[in-house]
């Protein structure tokens, strides 16, 4: 059975197009609309209660967040890959930055995005941007601290990298990832380079050709 996504570009579905091209697991990309009519639909509201993107089916089953999903496909079929080994030191940093990821760095960015973009410009609060911005910050300087002197978060590439890297995606997107950030910059060059990044936010890809 191949796992579907449920896709809008520069969303969250970015981590599991990625996790999948490096796992090498076939993935149908259905891309949906992201209007605000459409996330309200009963159908969407089915696939995602609060109307948010991603969505993901394997079979019968679907789940409705995307950190969640990282860890069912590396569980089910990463056969050890991209993962260190439980209850290991570097599995309990792996987890460490995969939460934080999403949990920490990503949640003042969020308030960035709401305020800036998504919002009605008379519901959208200015100082929202400027607090966000400046945890944002903190949370970079953390980063900058963490990967210095190695490649990868916990050394080697894994799927805490997939994580950071589109949180990282969204505070370049934001304007908050600048050179006051060096190695928070070579970092995120590195993960850009890779082939799973770069199909992960273009416009999608169907990957369920891949062996």
């Amino acid at each position: 059975m191949t796992l579907e996504i449920f896709h809008v570009k520069g969303t969250r579905s970015v981590r599991i197009i990625w996790l999948c091209h490096e796992l090498a697991v076939p993935l149908t990309v259905t891309t949906i609309d992201f209007s605000q009519d459409y996330r309200s639909t009963p159908a969407w509201r089915k696939l995602s209660p609060t109307g948010k993107v991603p969505a993901m089916k394997d079979g019968e089953m679907s789940m409705f967040e995307s950190g969640a999903m990282v860890q069912y496909i590396l569980d089910k079929y990463g056969q050890g890959r991209l993962q260190p080994e439980p209850g290991s030191v570097t599995a309990a940093h792996y987890l460490q930055w995969c939460w934080f990821a999403e949990a920490t760095l990503a949640r003042p960015l969020g308030d960035m995005v709401h305020h800036r973009i998504l919002k009605p410009e008379a519901q959208r609060l200015p100082a929202m941007v400027v607090d966000g911005e400046i945890r944002a910050r903190s949370c970079l300087a953390a980063v900058e601290q963490g990967i210095r002197g190695q490649e990868f978060l916990v050394g080697e590439f894994t799927a805490a990298d997939i994580m950071m890297g589109y949180s990282l995606l969204l505070a370049e997107r934001m304007e908050v990832l600048d050179d006051t950030y060096p190695e928070v910059l070579a970092y995120y060059a590195r993960l850009q380079a890779r082939p799973g990044f770069v199909i992960a936010t273009s416009d999608g890809a169907d990957l369920t050709d891949l062996a």
